[in-house]
């Protein structure tokens, strides 16, 4: 089943379809609730991976340095690490060419940081199956220093 998402700004390079996928949709619908007050973005502080137990392998937890602009992979579920090359937490991703569904995913951190705003994007991987891929900035400490990521296999 396939969620439909309100409309929110989209960054133009990863905009969000106008359906996600359960998972997706649940997890979007998470980092939409923690915002607070007229808040555009949450904080990073108030995440708990623990507060989505029964989908927390499907997630991570990316930081983000600026000057210059890098990403490391903080936490990573379980589910995400299958077929990588050995530990991916602590790694980061300008340093390492990962597989499927966490290819290519410093281009979708930085357009995230930039828009501040959710982004998406869909993938092909290991054979035929396919993925979804949401990015979600978090802000900490007067900028964006913080991603959620979710990833459902279709």
């Amino acid at each position: 089943m396939i969620t439909d998402t309100a409309m929110r700004p989209a960054c133009s390079a990863y905009p969000l379809p106008d359906r996600l996928t359960p998972v997706l949709a649940r997890v979007l619908a998470y980092w939409e609730g923690l915002k607070r007050g007229s808040a555009d973005i949450p904080f990073w502080d108030d995440v708990r991976l623990t507060d989505l137990p029964d989908i927390n392998t499907n997630l991570a937890v990316v930081d983000v340095f600026a000057a210059p602009e890098r990403f490391r992979y903080s936490i990573v579920g379980e589910a995400l690490t299958d077929g990588q090359p050995g530990d991916v937490a602590g790694r980061f991703l300008d340093e390492t060419e990962l597989a499927a569904p966490l290819d290519y995913m410093r281009a979708q951190c930085a357009a995230a940081v930039e828009s501040a705003a959710p982004t998406y994007v869909a993938g092909k991987g290991g054979g035929a199956r396919g993925y979804g891929r949401l990015v979600l900035p978090l802000w900490g400490e007067g900028q964006i220093r913080m991603l959620l990521a979710a990833v459902e296999r279709l």
